[in-house]
């Protein structure tokens, strides 16, 4: 038996994220179907976490187990993106690992990536690919809201009510705030994220840039442990599983 690791990268506007379900195109049940139709059995994909519905990735990590030794990498990757290309979806990278390698259970960082386009026109090179917000924001404002959420803390503000994870206590290891021209970018790193929690966090960040929120009434709502008090979650379609490191 042999373990391969596979960086895919997919825009996520059309699926309903990234596990299989009953119902909807995933990328999960896409890409497992092609790479078992390459290697004439069926695999297992198993990904890094989860990547709700319209949600991107730049590159999502997963792992499956197959029969034969793959021998031409490069050849695989060109088999699987000839059909999967169509679909928004590249495997930009296969690695041979060891049987005690996992997507999940191995991956010690997760880095997440929120795009904003700050400014009156609306954005054609990242349609469906970025929150557009016409008001200017007060970038200085986020980045002190930024702080106050780093290191480790009860995140239940920012978690969603279907939320599976067993605690809410979650460690932020960086925020990072840029902003190149229009584009804001808001990178977050942890071990793992609550469902909804990035989103929820850039949708509060919002509220600050926007001075609808004192950084008085962010802290207080961060604080209060409680969903009724968070923001509107950002769209998903700002959002990017960007790393995944082990």
């Amino acid at each position: 038996m042999y373990r391969y690791q596979v960086l895919i990268e997919y825009e996520g506007t059309n699926f309903r994220g990234w596990q299989i379900q009953k119902k909807g195109s995933t990328v999960q049940k896409l890409v497992q179907l092609k790479i078992s139709k390459i290697l004439k059995e069926k695999i297992n994909l198993i990904g890094s976490g989860r990547t709700d519905t319209g949600v991107h990735a730049l590159e999502q990590s997963a792992h499956f187990d197959c029969k034969k030794k793959i021998i031409n990498h490069d050849k695989f990757i060109k088999s699987a993106n000839f059909f999967l290309n169509r679909k928004l979806i590249s495997i930009i990278k296969i690695k041979k690992k060891n049987l005690n390698f996992h997507a999940r259970y191995s991956a010690k960082e997760r880095v997440y990536e929120y795009i904003i386009i700050n400014r009156l026109a609306p954005p054609s090179i990242y349609k469906n690919k970025a929150w557009h917000i016409r008001k200017k924001l007060n970038l200085e404002m986020m980045k002190k809201g930024s702080k106050i959420l780093f290191g480790t803390h009860d995140f239940s503000t920012f978690r969603a009510s279907n939320c599976y994870s067993k605690s809410p206590i979650r460690t932020l290891k960086n925020i990072e705030i840029k902003k190149i021209n229009d584009k804001i970018s808001i990178k977050f790193k942890s071990s793992s994220f609550l469902r909804n929690q990035v989103r929820s966090m850039v949708g509060s960040l919002k509220y600050l840039g926007e001075n609808k929120w004192s950084l008085k009434k962010f802290e207080y709502a961060f604080n209060s442990k409680s969903r009724k008090a968070c923001a509107p979650p950002a769209p998903a379609e700002g959002l990017y599983l960007a790393k995944v490191n082990y």
